[in-house]
């Protein structure tokens, strides 16, 4: 269909909407990543970091839209174990949730642990060892393969038309510029914000994981749950401040 027919197409704009909302939710899990990983380098490398990882990501999942064809044969099965058919898909999303689990109980381990913080990406601590630009760029690289291969496999799934894909591709990774750093700065600033975080990682990769062994769990689930704790730690964080300033108030009479 060319170009001048999609746009006077009404079913292609809200495909393209949805495609573009769809996109933006699953880019959530991407960009926490990058929010904590980014804020274990020094202040004056992390907006770079954030987005030579953010481009990446929109470098990739571009490229990988160029093969559109390629990417649906990663669904084909390739052995089968378990009772189930296994493909490259499959095996992606297994490896992508075990690094995301690791590095999520890594790092929930180190800040828990306050005599262990060599290798900590959260910071904190005196003794925090920063993470090298390199390092940083890596892992993020890693992640940003397993999710734009899952993004790009949606987007297929939703409609046929590459423009609308590319355009919903643009926009979502637009939205995670422009996020990237405020988000960054408010989980740094907000240490029990960066345990929910970890923990929103951690039960990403777990997903992950069970997807990559066929079980499909409903993504409103996992979002509706996220927000709900979101929810809740900020009503925490409320508190907080109005305790603080109550006590403050009393302590200057």
């Amino acid at each position: 269909m060319e170009i001048t027919a999609l746009l006077a197409d009404p079913a292609a704009w809200v495909a393209l909407v949805t495609l573009v909302v769809m996109e933006v939710v699953l880019g959530i899990d991407n960009l926490i990543f990058i929010s904590i990983l980014t804020n274990k380098l020094p202040p004056e490398s992390r907006e770079k970091a954030r987005k030579i990882g953010i481009g990446l990501a929109l470098v990739m999942r571009l490229g990988l839209l160029g093969t559109v064809a390629w990417i649906v044969q990663l669904t084909n099965p390739l052995f089968t174990a378990f009772g189930h058919d296994f493909s490259w898909k499959d095996l992606i999303l297994i490896a992508g949730g075990l690094f995301l689990v690791y590095k999520a109980t890594k790092e929930i381990h180190h800040s828990v642990d306050t005599e262990d913080h060599k290798e900590d990406l959260v910071g904190g601590g005196s003794k925090v060892v920063q993470m090298s630009f390199a390092a940083a760029i890596g892992q993020i690289l890693i992640l940003d393969l397993v999710f734009s291969i899952d993004s790009i496999i949606t987007a297929v799934g939703m409609t046929p038309h590459l423009p609308i894909m590319i355009v919903a591709v643009v926009a979502a990774v637009t939205v995670m510029l422009i996020a990237a750093t405020p988000l960054a700065n408010f989980i740094e600033r907000n240490p029990t914000i960066v345990m929910l975080a970890l923990a929103f990682l951690l039960m990403i990769g777990g997903t992950l994981i069970v997807e990559g062994f066929g079980v499909h769990v409903p993504k409103g689930y996992i979002y509706a749950a996220m927000a709900f704790s979101a929810g809740v730690e900020t009503l925490n964080m409320v508190v907080r401040n109005a305790r603080q300033k109550k006590t403050g108030g009393q302590t200057r009479h």
